[in-house]
């Protein structure tokens, strides 16, 4: 029994040093500061967008809000850390394909690029592929400044991502006959 004992306790104290060690890396995307006017004046409280990631393949994207700043990085982060997703990437770099991703009136276009390319993003997009572990891609958003809806659509274009191990799976392909050439294909027939 007492091992038994020992054990859970041992259990609970991996846990908490893995939730403590920084296994993710976090962006501060925007601070808003905020007033609600009630008798006698005006009651500041601030807004957090953070953006968090394991830099290969995970990202996610909180907002927190509270009377400090501090308070709501904290937040922020942790509902980040709730809602996260994982991307796959080819060869751990950039994407696999070009894709879109709207929310709202915005709208994100992200492309693959070769290596050495770099992040072509603008500010809570870059934040997003600095997270995710992206070197190469070429993105732009079209439509909207507000970076909360830039980052939606960014999310909703990645979610879209798919790698070739995915799509021969679900047409119960080998991954070879997914990225055959046509080339190939026409010379062979």
């Amino acid at each position: 029994m007492a091992e038994r004992e020992n054990r859970r306790e041992g259990r609970r104290e991996d846990r908490r040093e893995r939730e403590e060690t920084p296994e993710f890396a976090d962006r501060l995307v925007a601070i808003n500061r905020v007033s609600k006017t009630v008798k006698g004046g005006k009651r500041f409280g601030f807004a957090a967008l953070v953006v968090v990631g394991d830099q290969r393949g995970r990202v996610g994207f909180g907002k927190g809000k509270a009377k400090e700043v501090p308070e709501a990085i904290r937040k922020a982060t942790e509902q980040a850390k709730r809602q996260m997703i994982r991307v796959p990437l080819r060869d751990g770099r950039t994407l696999h394909h070009d894709m879109e991703g709207r929310h709202g009136a915005g709208k994100v276009v992200m492309r693959t690029a070769v290596p050495g390319t770099g992040i072509i993003a603008g500010g809570p997009m870059r934040a997003v592929f600095e997270m995710l572990g992206i070197q190469d891609v070429v993105a732009k958003s079209i439509g909207t400044q507000n970076p909360y809806n830039m980052i939606r659509a960014t999310m909703d274009g990645l979610r879209k991502e798919a790698s070739p191990r995915l799509v021969a799976q679900r047409r119960g392909k080998k991954v070879a006959d997914i990225l055959k050439k046509p080339e190939t294909e026409a010379s062979e027939a």
